[in-house]
């Protein structure tokens, strides 16, 4: 791609505009480059495509594995006057040996490792598949803690009662006690989500070309890093206010069918 130099740009401009202070030329130019020559914008909407794709599969991998994890430790912790048996304690074991390790070490050190050490994506689908698998992973270990705090918030009665109308621990657990859990966690689960959808920033580590990879590209085409790294900033912050409405309406309408 050609660079189109500042002075060049000026002599295609109406009169009336050379008359602006040169730091709005340079700011109108800036943005030009970022977003209008050669179709630039398109950089942004194509790592937007990616962005959403990775948090999307991430977050539904890390409800999974966070249930899972949820549901095994509270099993094994609910076992009363009794010792749980080898396979719940074995479960147990491994499961906060996952929570300590994924935890206890960084985001990018994980993209790291699951990108040039296990998986070593070759396609861009393959570097997507790692950014899901790698973010879910993460988020799972947080959603684990989110989701026993909320299935430990309901009462015991509600496990009896369940038990009670015929129905096994696993169908308690699912239909008795998770929806009620659910509205307990969901401001928390939200954070979770809205902090997942930042973390996205970080696959470029992995030549994932999401939104952030593509504003770097911008930059090395551009030489100029203020209005594509500001307006990244922008993009993001937009996004976490759409999700923040909408959560704020999820939590008004489940308040209501409460009543």
């Amino acid at each position: 791609m050609t660079v189109i130099s500042f002075s060049g740009w000026l002599e295609t401009m109406p009169e009336w505009f050379l008359g602006l202070p040169e730091w709005i030329q340079n700011f109108v130019f800036q943005l030009y480059q970022t977003f209008i020559y050669q179709d630039r914008y398109m950089f942004f909407v194509n790592g937007l495509k990616i962005t959403f794709i990775v948090t999307i599969g991430a977050l539904i991998l890390g409800i999974i594995i966070g249930l899972f994890i949820a549901i095994i430790r509270v099993s094994h912790d609910s076992v009363v006057g009794k010792k749980p048996n080898v396979v719940l304690r074995l479960l147990n074991s491994i499961c906060k040996l996952y929570l300590t390790v994924i935890r206890g070490t960084p985001m990018m050190v994980q993209l790291l490792i699951m990108g040039f050490v296990i998986m070593v994506p070759q396609t861009e689908w393959q570097c997507i598949v790692c950014g899901i698998v790698t973010l879910g992973i993460n988020s799972g270990a947080y959603v684990a803690e989110i989701a026993r705090s909320g299935i430990m918030s309901i009462d015991a009665g509600q496990m009896e009662a369940g038990r009670s109308m015929g129905f096994n621990y696993v169908q308690t657990m699912w239909y008795v006690i998770i929806p009620q859990a659910f509205k307990n966690i969901l401001p928390a689960l939200g954070n979770e989500m809205i902090t997942l959808l930042k973390d996205t920033s970080l696959v470029s580590v992995i030549a994932l070309r999401d939104v952030t990879k593509q504003a770097q590209n911008i930059v090395s085409l551009t030489y100029q890093a203020y209005v594509p790294y500001i307006s990244l900033a922008v993009i993001y912050l937009v996004l976490v206010i759409i999700m923040t409405q909408l959560l704020g309406v999820l939590e008004r309408r489940l308040r209501k069918n409460e009543r």
